[in-house]
């Protein structure tokens, strides 16, 4: 997969998306991530990108020319090695962003992410764009944080990156449901002890204990997800007696 960004500060980058599993990543081949300073790209004489607004008000705005040219360069660079892929501009009034976006963005070869500062962009910048994205309801300085939290979580899903395929989709959010409890050695620390049937080597029982587990951290903890979540039937039998336990006076 090829990564491009879109940046005013391609440096905040360098530490997030250069270490750990996405370093190695990229040092193995599975990713390919450029970040293009768009500053490089204004025909300004004083370097400017952003300029005040037609109609007045307050603050300023990332102009046109600097995103169109930069986005011109990236085509000209991939041309016959990747398809132009999907646009993504870095907008609090976008789709918000959650596991299953992650996934779908995963299935594209190139993908292209446009952060911005300032008050704003120039409406016609969203000529280039194919989506529109947002962490939540909240406004960050520059789409930069945004913009690496979703390509963190979107390339968790690019096979190779990860190395276990089965690891992305245990994840919270995967299957609708939030992740089971994980324990590791020793057994028994200062007297919190790992559940016996972690340690019983009966795959069955655990599958079983897991599949629980995640459903009862889901109902305590975001029954939200509850309404969407597709359940087998099982799940709905388990799900049915740990809302007895939570309140057992509440009628069949």
């Amino acid at each position: 997969m090829r990564i491009d960004i879109l940046s005013l500060f391609p440096d905040m980058f360098q530490a997030t998306l250069g270490e750990s599993i996405i370093g190695k990543a990229q040092d193995n081949g599975f990713l390919d991530i450029k970040v293009t300073d768009f500053r490089d790209y204004t025909d300004n004489k004083h370097n400017r990108v952003d300029d005040t607004p037609f109609g007045g008000g307050a603050g300023m705005l990332l102009q046109a020319q600097p995103i169109f040219d930069a986005m011109s360069a990236i085509d000209e660079e991939i041309k016959g090695q990747y398809p132009k892929g999907r646009v993504i501009l870095m907008d609090p009034a976008g789709r918000k962003f959650d596991q299953e976006y992650a996934q779908e963005l995963s299935q594209e070869e190139h993908l292209t992410f446009i952060c911005g500062h300032y008050e704003g962009y120039d409406e016609r910048i969203r000529n280039l764009v194919t989506d529109e994205a947002s962490l939540g309801d909240y406004v960050l300085t520059g789409g930069e944080l945004a913009a690496m939290v979703m390509i963190d979580a979107t390339v968790r899903f690019v096979p190779g990156v990860l190395g276990n395929m089965s690891s992305p989709m245990g994840d919270s959010f995967s299957n609708g449901l939030l992740e089971y409890p994980q324990y590791t050695r020793p057994a028994d620390f200062r007297g919190m002890k790992v559940p016996e049937v972690l340690t019983s080597g009966n795959h069955q029982k655990i599958k079983e204990w897991r599949q629980r587990e995640s459903l009862r951290r889901t109902l305590e903890r975001r029954p939200d997800l509850l309404k969407t979540a597709k359940l087998n039937h099982e799940q709905q039998l388990m799900l049915e007696d740990l809302k007895l336990e939570q309140d057992p006076d509440v009628p069949d």
